[in-house]
């Protein structure tokens, strides 16, 4: 007789401790499938890169004729017919990768140990956008460095490349240096960009800045997206009461790296010298009022439709508290006559219900 047990994870009764381990387990199993997809992505692009290196250092068209691209290709596909990789545009990308790279020795001597980390764990097609959109090697490395860090996936990072994150990131005109730890400073800095791109929005003429807010608010995801990884949105018009008189702040983020809260006041006209003055009142009130033991100094970011470097830079003058300034895009402006003629939200209701009662009347 067979004394042998079997379980599933699906029994009834279940051995005391047998899930919580058995959740255990898998997780460990997924942890180490995704370890062997990395390194296999690390050891598939060390070829590429030795590949392409060959293809260059040996001047293959030179030295074995123009077509030589082309028969490489079919030489792999035959000895490795089941491995794709080896058409000839990819064998063409393996070269231009390494050529792109090694144009700048410099650059490859700077990098050091970290070029392992940047070459050999972001996945190829990655590099491939990367290469072929990317002006220089530090453009390119700033992208790959980024996409390590937040996890890009391919879709966002040409999101990013058509956004030309590079030229707008840190871009904003900060007093950070003056009133932030270096590290601190270093890092707000790198959060912001300028200008952001609100292209997502569809306004009026007209717009105020009122209209601005509640359409970011209704299109939160999509402003998250822009504002960059790790702003956690706490509200809009968030109220501070200051000696019995009540203010509003037009939207109120936390962000998770930063560990600070971060008050953004909107401005649909050019910068204001009195601007600074409001938006630092806002920041020392969060300080004062939500601001925790734990938390990092709160950052007041003002994005209004233009900004003066002078200008700003003279607000701030003598100013204590973290504060940035960023100007936006937003072409996206629908022309008066057309919002004249569009349809209010009761016409639009009065008008489904009579689709829908005669509908009803057709199907009886």
């Amino acid at each position: 007789m067979n004394n042998e047990i079997v379980l599933s994870a699906h029994s009834p009764e279940q051995p005391k401790g047998y899930v919580e381990w058995l959740e255990k387990v898998k997780s460990q199993y997924r942890n180490a499938q995704l370890k062997a997809a990395v390194k296999v992505n690390a050891e598939l692009l060390r070829f590429y890169w030795s590949l392409g290196r060959d293809l260059v250092m040996l001047k293959a068209e030179e030295r074995w004729g123009s077509g030589i691209i082309a028969r490489i290709s079919l030489d792999f596909k035959a000895a490795f017919p089941k491995q794709s990789g080896f058409s000839t545009t990819n064998l063409w990308y393996i070269k231009k990768w390494y050529t792109f790279y090694s144009q700048d020795d410099t650059i490859l001597h700077q990098l050091g140990g970290e070029l392992d980390d940047l070459l050999f764990q972001v996945p190829w097609r990655h590099h491939c956008e990367i290469i072929t959109k990317c002006q220089t090697p530090e453009e390119a490395i700033f992208y790959l460095r980024e996409t390590i860090r937040n996890g890009w996936s391919r879709a966002a990072l040409e999101n990013a490349l058509q956004a030309n994150f590079y030229k707008h990131k840190g871009k904003a005109i900060t007093n950070f240096k003056m009133c932030l730890p270096e590290a601190q400073s270093q890092l707000a800095q790198e959060t912001l960009k300028d200008p952001y791109n609100f292209d997502f929005l569809s306004m009026r003429a007209d717009y105020d800045e009122r209209d601005l807010e509640e359409e970011l608010t209704k299109h939160i995801t999509q402003l998250l997206l822009e504002l960059g990884k790790g702003f956690s949105f706490c509200g809009r018009q968030v109220e501070l009461v200051v000696s019995g008189t009540s203010y509003r702040i037009d939207m109120l983020f936390y962000h998770i790296r930063l560990r600070c809260y971060v008050v953004v006041e909107l401005k649909t006209r050019a910068f204001q010298p009195e601007y600074a003055g409001q938006l630092n009142f806002y920041v020392t009130a969060v300080d004062k009022l939500l601001k925790q033991k734990e938390d990092q100094p709160t950052i007041g970011l003002l994005i209004c439709k233009t900004r003066d470097e002078t200008k700003v830079e003279w607000a701030f003058s003598g100013m204590n508290k973290p504060l940035g300034v960023a100007a936006y895009e937003l072409n996206n402006i629908m022309p008066q006559d057309i919002v004249s003629n569009l349809p209010t939200i009761e016409e639009v209701e009065q008008g489904l219900s009579q689709l829908n009662r005669s509908s009803k009347e057709e199907d009886e």
